[in-house]
């Protein structure tokens, strides 16, 4: 028995592409708690999307993960070394740098990804 292929439109893959940029966009302009839970929320993002049939989807979804987590991940050892009360005095500036390094670039790859031809791709079960 030969399953029948599945079409994803071209424009359905666009709009997935561009799912976990706007995930960083948010996280990005409302700190608290978004930013620590879209840490969570994204896993399951990339876990869904990284592998999409079209692979584009997956390269795009890959980018934004690498944008967001490496902000996360820079913030581990400024917050660990930083004085006790660093956060407590300066959290607005510590949002408004990450705001700064992860809207533009977000920004960036939707542009990307809007100005890009996307094809339709077939899926097989």
């Amino acid at each position: 028995m030969q399953d029948s292929p599945i079409i994803i439109k071209a424009d359905d893959a666009r709009k997935t592409a561009k799912i976990f940029y706007y995930g960083n966009i948010v996280a990005a302009l409302i700190p608290f708690p978004v930013f620590i839970l879209w840490f969570g929320a994204s896993m399951f993002v990339y876990a869904m999307f990284r592998h999409h049939p079209n692979p584009r989807v997956g390269y795009y979804t890959q980018i934004g993960a690498h944008h967001y987590y490496g902000l996360a991940g820079a913030l581990v050892p400024v917050l660990t070394f930083a004085p006790g009360d660093f956060f407590a005095k300066w959290w607005w500036a510590l949002w408004i740098a990450c705001a700064a390094v992860l809207i533009p670039l977000a920004v960036r790859q939707i542009v990307r990804i809007n100005r890009e031809e996307w094809q339709d791709t077939t899926k097989t079960h």
